[in-house]
């Protein structure tokens, strides 16, 4: 017996290293995507176009994480997306806050920035923010950018060319 754990110890060593490593990532990864925020209020948010936005988004204030996005689900009545934020319990942000869909950049990830307002009374569990803007659609606004084909007036006939209408001028 002794002779078989003393040829297998090199493989028990090793195997109890993986499972040591697969039981911290699986912790990192809880804990990264929000499964194990405990500290958190949570509130909700009302945005007409909800694009980019998932379980596990960030939620930023000036820049900074503050929480993230805990569920979303479709409105019933106002057919809106319903996103509930999971927000650090030991900020005191204002109920008058407003929220919006955001990104990094061109080819950045997207968040929800919050910009706090001036009322005295914080945000508690349970609260709806009110004042928010959606996400743009890029596709959308760089498509009609290259589409557009200059002013919005019709442009005049070239001088001596005419129109379908009348001859050309000789």
């Amino acid at each position: 017996m002794t002779g078989l754990v003393r040829e297998n110890a090199f493989e028990a060593v090793i195997g109890l290293l993986v499972v040591a490593v697969a039981a911290w990532f699986i912790l990192f990864a809880w804990n990264r995507t929000g499964g194990g925020i405990d500290d958190s209020f949570r509130v909700k948010a009302l945005f007409p176009s909800a694009n980019g936005v998932s379980v596990g988004t960030d939620v930023r204030v000036a820049g900074l994480k503050v929480g993230s996005v805990a569920a979303q689900r479709l409105d019933p009545q106002s057919y809106q997306a319903e996103v509930t934020l999971a927000l650090n319990d030991h900020l005191k942000i204002p109920s008058d806050s407003t929220a919006a869909i955001t990104t990094e950049g061109l080819l950045g990830g997207t968040y929800i920035s919050l910009l706090p307002g001036g009322s005295e009374t914080p945000l508690k569990n349970g609260d709806v923010i009110v004042d928010t803007q959606g996400s743009v659609d890029m596709m959308g606004l760089i498509g009609s950018f290259i589409n557009r084909s200059g002013s919005e007036a019709p442009q005049p006939a070239a001088p001596g060319l005419g129109t379908m209408d009348e001859p050309a001028a000789r």
